[in-house]
């Protein structure tokens, strides 16, 4: 009896922790679209300024910045291009999240940014959703998780064991 109120207990625990992957997975791509607004926000002016003398080549304006005498102009050259590696990177990250739900699923738990990771992760709250992604995942988890465990341990007591089974006890008939 104890057995199978420990098997249960282990699917719950794995239906608990798999139903957390969409909501995850969300959370960061939602993150991801903040900041890539954020940084497009940030990039508009300069963005004016190289469409009315550059031709909009941005890259042009920073190096018109840093051919300048003027610190000034030098560091808000530094300032620009740190703003365009960023904006890149976050249109990476964004273009990663539109695609097919296994590659968004690995890029989000093996791939992403370590800093948006750790963001999305700090401002995480469980959550348990009933979408029909969420209910795979947790499905999925839970027989996972009890599959491994439970052939993990039966393992475990075979080489304890030594390969030997255990008598059966003679029924009662």
């Amino acid at each position: 009896m104890f057995r199978s109120y420990l098997r249960l207990l282990l699917f719950t625990f794995g239906l608990l922790v798999g139903v957390q992957v969409p909501g995850l997975i969300n959370d960061y791509s939602q993150r991801v679209e903040a900041h890539l607004l954020e940084s497009r926000e940030g990039l508009k002016g300069f963005e004016a300024t190289a469409r009315r003398f550059f031709n909009g080549d941005l890259q042009a304006l920073v190096r018109h910045y840093r051919s300048s005498d003027d610190p000034v102009f030098n560091s808000d050259a530094n300032s620009i291009d740190s703003l365009l590696i960023r904006n890149r990177q976050f249109e990476r990250e964004w273009q990663i999240l539109q695609g097919p739900w296994l590659e968004r699923t690995w890029h989000v738990l093996v791939r992403a940014d370590s800093q948006l990771r750790e963001e999305t992760l700090n401002g995480y709250s469980y959550q348990i959703l009933l979408a029909p992604e969420a209910l795979a995942w947790g499905l999925s988890c839970a027989l996972l998780l009890a599959l491994l465990v439970e052939s993990l341990l039966l393992l475990i007591g075979w080489v304890v064991l030594g390969g030997r089974r255990k008598p059966v006890a003679e029924s009662w008939r």
